[in-house]
């Protein structure tokens, strides 16, 4: 489990509910093959342009760029990570994902797909956010405290400074984040084939 945490919990101890925490167990399992299965959704009802996948890959990059630096510093289950990103927001990784998200939407041009993202967000990434955040309070004292300085999703400023201190290229790849790049990569070379030979 990474080290990010969740939203602001909304019961009376800061915990989520136990029909909550269960939801946030499925959503873990499969979050993975349903991110597979919107893959060829995308591809299906992308109608990508030349203009509109230059704006989403560089809006992507962004969020590839965020989950790359935070991976760098997560040690899972041995020390809350409050430096580097972590410092800014307690959810990086996920940021870093919403951000690749909008960037593909915005390239793909399709309300459909613009729904979809905004749906699995909702549905399976909110409660994974809330379920870790709870882990992560029953294992270490000081999160709460952590969690009353740094946001959960959206950072109270864009004047990032020393956020690459401390980074460890180590972690980057036992985390195996490049597969981010790497996914990301094939996503925009399967919309320049959709322009070249599948256009409209």
């Amino acid at each position: 489990m990474g080290h990010v945490a969740g939203m602001e919990a909304g019961v009376a101890e800061g915990q989520p509910g136990e029909t909550e925490v269960a939801w946030g167990r499925v959503a873990r399992r499969i979050r993975v093959p349903l991110g597979f299965a919107f893959a060829a959704f995308y591809l299906w009802r992308a109608k990508p342009a030349w203009t509109s996948l230059l704006i989403g890959t560089v809006i992507a990059s962004v969020g590839i760029a965020v989950r790359a630096v935070a991976s760098g510093y997560v040690e899972k289950n041995r020390v809350l990570t409050t430096t580097g990103p972590y410092s800014y927001v307690r959810n990086p990784l996920y940021l870093g994902s919403l951000v690749i998200g909008v960037g593909f939407a915005i390239a793909a041009r399709d309300v459909w797909i613009y729904l979809a993202i905004a749906l699995l967000f909702a549905v399976i990434y909110l409660p994974v956010i809330r379920s870790e955040e709870g882990f992560l309070r029953s294992q270490f004292q000081e999160y709460d405290d952590y969690a009353r300085r740094v946001p959960s999703l959206l950072p109270d400023t864009l004047l990032f400074r020393q956020i690459t201190n401390g980074f460890s290229r180590g972690l980057y790849f036992k985390h195996r984040e490049y597969n981010s790049l790497l996914g990301a990569a094939l996503m925009v070379a399967a919309l320049v084939v959709k322009i070249l030979w599948f256009p409209g």
